[in-house]
């Protein structure tokens, strides 16, 4: 296969909400909250890509729909060359296809059955997906447990038995027991202690080149996302307003917010920098104007077309793409010296 392994086409989430007091003659009003509005990206196989963005921001939802734990309210997602955004959730979760898609969870502890021993977490979608049973089983699990560093003595433990970072490496060797094409990584070391943290991204990078997956990697620690991922999404109130190789959008973004981004990424050296701080307060997700940018409001960029014309995500330079009617414009320095 040539083409991506995953293609996502104007996906779309909202969420019915209902404002304003209901009286008995009057019904409240029905609302929609705008969690994934019209998302467009693709991941190439074994290529990393990171999605970044603040609170809220619905990059959880966005990952939770590409995972078909939640069902789309438009918009398509095409897997392997197949569409199974229109497949229900509770169905896709019994079909083949569900092991070609794994996600390892923000909180390993509380994403662990508390009654499973990390033998049988790792087993039980082996049974549910797959036709290994008896000793064929048993030996899968010992072989994803083994890729996860976790070794067989742990085996018959329970999660309240486990470290931050062997929880970690169960759901991890949970998440690799299929041999996924793409594996879905959702802050996957929240939770963990920065010398854990350090491990298991070690391990993940290592997961990745010798199994051949592609990986869609949710993290807040821009850091990481610089040293592991190819290319970055990055997400504001539901829409993709910055894409491209992580080099370029990191050394030189293009839109406002992705540059407040970068300038908050802690460094050692912090002399001559100024932190861009952004005003006001983002915008609501409930009824957004279609015509108005998310990011009016808090923009140091906007002008009067930022409200009234929504600018849409368009190729820029380097292999990106910005959603901004007045990008960021940055001579490069070669070009600066000899002017």
């Amino acid at each position: 296969m040539t083409g991506p392994i995953l293609d996502i086409r104007s996906l779309t989430k909202h969420f019915p909400v209902k404002r304003g007091e209901r009286h008995f003659w009057a019904r409240a009003r029905q609302s929609w909250l705008h969690a994934v509005d019209s998302v467009d990206f693709s991941i190439g196989p074994g290529e990393t890509v990171g999605l970044v963005g603040e609170s809220g921001c619905g990059k959880s939802t966005l990952v939770r729909l590409v995972a078909r734990l939640l069902d789309p309210s438009g918009g398509s997602i095409g897997f392997n060359g197949k569409e199974i955004g229109g497949i229900p959730a509770r169905k896709f979760a019994r079909l083949a296809q569900r092991s070609g898609i794994q996600m390892v969870f923000q909180d390993a502890g509380e994403s662990l059955n508390p009654r499973f021993t990390a033998f049988q977490a790792i087993a039980d979608p082996l049974r549910r997906l797959s036709q290994r049973r008896g000793a064929e089983l048993a030996a899968r699990v010992r072989e994803a447990a083994g890729l996860a560093g976790l070794p067989d003595e742990l085996l018959g433990r329970f999660p309240h038995q486990l470290s931050g970072g062997q929880k970690a490496r169960v759901g991890i060797a949970r998440a690799v027991a299929l041999e996924p094409r793409l594996l879905i990584l959702d802050e996957p070391t929240a939770a963990l202690d920065v010398s854990v943290q350090v491990v298991i991204l070690q391990l993940l990078e290592t997961l990745k080149r010798r199994l051949g997956m592609s990986y869609l990697f949710v993290s807040h620690d821009l850091n990481v996302v610089r040293l592991l991922c190819d290319h970055v999404l990055v997400m504001y109130l539901g829409k993709i307003i910055e894409s491209g190789p992580v080099g370029a959008v990191f050394d030189n973004p293009a839109h406002p917010y992705t540059k407040a981004l970068v300038a908050a990424i802690p460094s050692l050296d912090q002399r001559g920098t100024r932190r861009l701080r952004l005003g006001g307060e983002p915008r609501s997700p409930i009824d957004p104007d279609p015509s108005t940018c998310r990011f009016y409001g808090r923009c140091p960029k906007g002008q009067n077309s930022c409200a009234t014309v929504m600018p849409e995500l368009r190729p820029f330079d380097a292999g990106r793409s910005v959603a901004c009617h007045y990008p960021e414009v940055v001579i490069p320095a070669e070009t600066a010296t000899a002017a």
